[in-house]
């Protein structure tokens, strides 16, 4: 049920004030007892009064109505909408190019397009949501890359200053890249800062992941990664994963939410991690990780486990 955005009383108030007038008090008096001027409460009074019993017992009558006017001698015949419509559909294009192949004013395109809703192109269906969860710790680790650029002091998010020195841009400070392994089941982390995404550092992260979940009592499975050249043509990572005896899992293409829970770990490391706090360097950032991560790892609540921390799902809690 809506109502006018300026209305001040709503569908009870009406009903009051209405009910107040049947009982003898005078238009004016009521008005000035539920704050609407006379012309207000004579408009509701009138429609009461109009009402036959099934409208005033549903309050219908009360309700507020539509100011389109009953006839519009100006609007286009329905043969001429159909051109424009057809026109729209047809080529794809905005109200001016319509207008323009069509000869009609823009104004008159536009009002024509929103009134059959096609303004805007439909929107495309969103595909269902495919949750899944592997039944133990270890089942499937999630693994990709997220870079940060580095820098040496705070930007104008913080400053509000935008002015940089010649030497300032000229300088390449480059980029972080954090390395991180998500477990399917728990929602165990662990992460890495290095400089680069290369498979011999690819290798060498996961080496020390597999170490890490080994000293909670998870043994790697699998591994699922994207296809970046270092996962999926890099010497020293296959040789790492073929030695451990752990299948190699990769995404379909363009498809980033098969590895959607490491994906999302991301998003939760940036949010409250990278850019959540103020620091003064990159360095300082870089430093702050493994905090945060012993914070998401043992205390931070996390939805999708009842809201507790992603070590209450592991065997070996008390270490």
């Amino acid at each position: 049920m809506r109502f006018h955005r300026n209305a001040k009383l709503g569908l009870a108030g009406r009903r009051e004030l209405v009910l107040a007038i049947a009982g003898g008090s005078s238009i004016r008096r009521t008005a000035a007892v539920f704050n609407v001027s006379p012309a207000t409460a004579h408009r509701w009074w009138v429609r009461w009064r109009q009402a036959n019993d099934g409208e005033r017992r549903s309050l219908a009558c009360l309700l507020d109505r539509s100011s389109r006017p009953a006839r519009s001698p100006r609007k286009l015949d329905p043969e001429l909408e159909r051109v424009i419509c057809e026109c729209r559909q047809t080529t794809g294009w905005g109200p001016r190019l319509v207008a323009g192949a069509t000869g009609f004013a823009h104004s008159t395109v536009w009002k024509v397009l929103r009134r059959f809703g096609l303004s805007r192109p439909a929107r495309l269906a969103r595909e269902p949501a495919n949750r899944y969860e592997w039944p133990c710790p270890g089942d499937l680790l999630h693994m990709d890359v997220s870079r940060y650029r580095r820098f040496q002091r705070p930007g104008h998010a913080v400053t509000r200053d935008r002015h940089r020195t010649a030497a300032e841009k000229r300088a390449g400070v480059g980029y972080d890249f954090v390395h991180a392994v998500v477990d399917d089941h728990s929602r165990l982390a662990y992460a890495e800062i290095h400089s680069d995404e290369r498979t011999v550092t690819c290798a060498g992260f996961l080496a020390r992941a597999l170490v890490f979940f080994a000293d909670h009592g998870i043994e790697a499975k699998r591994v699922m990664t994207d296809n970046a050249f270092a996962y999926v043509h890099g010497r020293a990572f296959g040789e790492l994963l073929a030695r451990h005896r752990i299948p190699h899992l990769t995404t379909e293409p363009y498809r980033p939410r098969t590895n959607g829970k490491v994906e999302r770990f991301h998003q939760t490391m940036a949010r409250e991690w990278a850019y959540g706090l103020v620091y003064r360097s990159h360095r300082e950032r870089a430093a702050a990780l493994p905090h945060w991560l012993e914070h998401y790892n043992t205390r931070r609540p996390h939805s999708s486990l009842g809201d507790r921390p992603p070590i209450s799902r592991v065997h070996n809690v008390c270490g």
